[in-house]
């Protein structure tokens, strides 16, 4: 099949990009390995899960969030709102089809992308004059190799497979990430009963969600360096000083340090509280080995338990299908050029969700790289 523009993956970010080029008039295909737009939201999301950013950096090209939509939605509310945001603008993406490899074709200046349409088995070629990268940031589930971690006879999963701690009552867990993810599943383990444990590697900025609205909002007019003096302080006014319960604090603001790493400052939604009460215990480090349901951590303690969940982050998996990744990507699946070009490629390869701002991102992301093609297109035309 032949097209302009395929598009790999149905999330906000490659939605957002079918809009934006249907806005131009610019044929194109979504191709999405799972068989649901969203897959991330509407499968691999935990059950109490809430929106950290406000309404407003979470809202995808041509359709704003209405007046009646609080300022934190929660998840069901956003998945309503990317049905809603599908069925307006009657976006079809070809689902089951899992794309095994992407090459430019020098012959002809086009990509040529073979997927594996999962259904029936068979491998369909497309070919096109753009290519668009929109897996986002997330890929695959991490979870670190640790020695010994096949003994351990208890139930393994990541934060992606997590639910509720519904199915942890009563049991010892320890939550392995000290993130956004780690400490809101070590919440919601807490409120089912479980006796929880959260595992913190490296020092995170804990701040409240309307500090950080505020910090946001500031940005667009503000310095980030001043920003982050800011946040900071308020910070330190609501919480205090948190190294005596094992939660350190980095010496790179919060915002400065989602930029230049991509780790956002947790966001709390109560575990400070629960972990100043000792309902939660910190251990910090990291896991030297397991022995069955023993784990040793690299401080030298030892601890039985019941259950692990691995909120380890994702790593992209871009680079296993995309053969020419280099013409936009480093190794590490993240774009080579610097913000704020970062979308922009060779050969005609975008990416689109992978600036570590969110929902906005990928939104800004996906209106710059429809009237880049837009321009391109119109220059050919016209010569």
């Amino acid at each position: 099949m032949e097209t302009v523009v395929v598009i790999v993956g149905a999330g906000p970010a490659g939605l957002a990009t079918s809009v934006c080029l249907n806005q131009h008039s610019i044929p194109n295909v979504i191709l999405e390995k799972e068989d649901i737009y969203a897959s991330l939201w509407k499968k691999r999301a935990y059950d109490r899960l809430k929106l950290h950013l406000a309404k407003e950096f979470c809202q995808l090209p041509f359709m704003p969030h209405g007046r009646d939509v609080p300022t934190f939605m929660p998840k069901e509310l956003f998945v309503n709102y990317l049905d809603a945001y599908v069925a307006r603008f009657d976006i079809n993406p070809r689902y089951n089809h899992a794309v095994k490899s992407s090459t430019f074709d020098e012959s002809n200046n086009k990509w040529r992308v073979e997927a594996e349409n999962t259904v029936t088995g068979e491998t369909e070629e497309y070919w096109s004059e753009f290519l668009v990268v929109a897996t986002g940031e997330n890929g695959d589930g991490n979870i670190p190799m640790v020695k010994g971690i096949e003994t351990f006879p208890g139930e393994i999963v990541h934060s992606s497979g997590y639910k509720s701690g519904l199915d942890f009552k009563d049991k010892n867990v320890l939550v392995v990430g000290g993130g956004n993810s780690g400490m809101e599943i070590c919440f919601d383990l807490c409120n089912f009963g479980a006796k929880t444990t959260v595992l913190i590697r490296t020092p995170r900025h804990v701040v409240t969600k309307e500090v950080i609205h505020l910090g946001m909002s500031l940005l667009k007019y503000v310095p980030v360096t001043m920003v982050d003096t800011m946040v900071t302080t308020m910070a330190k006014i609501l919480y205090g000083d948190l190294s005596k319960y094992g939660l350190f604090r980095p010496k790179q603001g919060p915002f400065a340090t989602k930029l230049s790493t991509g780790k956002a400052p947790v966001i709390d939604v109560g575990t400070v509280e629960k972990i100043r009460d000792g309902e939660i215990q910190v251990i910090n480090g990291g896991i030297g080995s397991i022995n069955g349901k023993t784990l040793t951590f690299e401080n030298g303690l030892e601890q039985d338990f019941d259950a692990i969940v691995f909120a380890t982050g994702y790593k992209s998996s871009v680079c296993n299908w995309l053969e020419d990744y280099e013409y936009v990507m480093k190794k590490d699946g993240f774009p080579k050029t610097p913000m704020p070009k970062h979308w922009k490629g060779e050969k005609n390869l975008y990416c689109v969700g992978f600036s570590r701002k969110g929902i906005a991102g990928a939104a800004e992301d996906a209106m710059s790289v429809a009237d880049d093609i837009r321009s391109i297109l119109a220059t050919i035309k016209s010569s």
